[in-house]
């Protein structure tokens, strides 16, 4: 399932987009913005496993070319297509639910053929493969070990792939280091998850509680981080430091579960990751001296951490 950082990624993003627009904030776009966010996440999940797929097919395509050449030789007429058959890719392909998602986005982004071919002919001349084609019994676990050989030396570690999925994927680098570990572990435990359900219903909710927070509470919050800029000048900080300082102290003040330091460290690190070389140092400072007034006068809004 995403991540609670990658949601909040989500809800920086959709802030900063709102933000940054003229017209006036209205929820149901906010929602909107949001949901796609979480949509390009599926898609990019989704995108690698039909690509996965027609890599471990193409064995077939393969022999059905070579055994149709003119004079065909003894290799052509005996391609191996046992990945074909590969355990964990026939529950793939099975899977309904995940078949009619790739039908929907190949049709929006369509699949290079080219590319591949190209990741299947490096596959069969490895050695992880050929250990695999003459391994004669059907071990759930070779099955899963050559996938996952295949995402990440041929597919991860392909300059061309990873520059193709970066151009019809404008959420790579912010989805990509969570998406690829969820696909593995789906691998790993095909029970574990839904692959068209990545996000879970307390999470959305979570999610979409913090983006209306923020919104709603905005000149709240505002009013709350203004004093502790000292000789920093509000229109001069970069506006995702500011986004991101809302979102911490909406978590202080509206979300009773998590625990302060989780929120301050969540946020420190997302700044390092989107703003400036500074923003880190910064926001931490701001967050934890508001952490420390509102302990201080009792309106720290949780439970179980209010004497933390």
């Amino acid at each position: 399932m995403i991540s609670r950082r990658n949601i909040r990624v989500k809800v920086m993003q959709t802030i900063y987009t709102l933000t940054t627009r003229e017209n006036e904030i209205v929820s149901q776009e906010a929602d909107r913005i949001l949901n796609s966010h979480f949509e390009q996440t599926s898609k990019l999940l989704i995108y690698l496993n039909s690509f996965l797929i027609e890599v471990c097919s193409y064995a077939t395509t393969d022999a059905a070319q070579r055994s149709s050449k003119h004079l065909p030789n003894y290799e052509d007429l005996h391609v191996n297509t046992k990945i074909t058959n590969n355990s964990i890719i026939e529950r793939l392909q099975k899977d309904e639910l995940l078949q009619s998602s790739i039908a929907k986005i190949n049709k929006e982004h369509k699949l290079n053929k080219d590319l591949i071919r190209k990741v299947y002919s490096q596959l069969i001349e490895t050695p992880e493969y050929k250990n695999y084609y003459i391994t004669e019994n059907r071990e759930v676990k070779e099955d899963k070990n050559i996938l996952i050989f295949i995402i990440d030396k041929l597919m991860l570690a392909n300059e061309n792939f990873v520059s193709y999925i970066e151009e019809i994927f404008c959420n790579w680098d912010d989805d990509g280091e969570m998406v690829v570990p969820l696909f593995i572990n789906y691998l790993n435990k095909p029970d574990s998850f839904e692959l068209t359900k990545i996000i879970s219903d307390e999470k959305r909710d979570f999610a979409k509680k913090l983006l209306q927070s923020v919104l709603e509470k905005s000149n709240y919050l505002q009013e709350l981080i203004i004093p502790k800029l000292k000789n920093w000048d509000p229109e001069r900080i970069a506006l995702i430091d500011m986004i991101l300082m809302k979102m911490g102290v909406a978590e202080f003040l509206y979300f009773e579960t998590i625990p302060p330091k989780v929120t301050i460290n969540e946020y420190i690190d997302l700044a390092k990751d989107y703003s400036t070389a500074q923003s880190g140092h910064f926001v931490n400072g701001i967050l934890d001296t508001i952490h420390k007034e509102l302990l201080l006068t009792d309106k720290m809004g949780k439970i179980a951490f209010k004497k933390n």
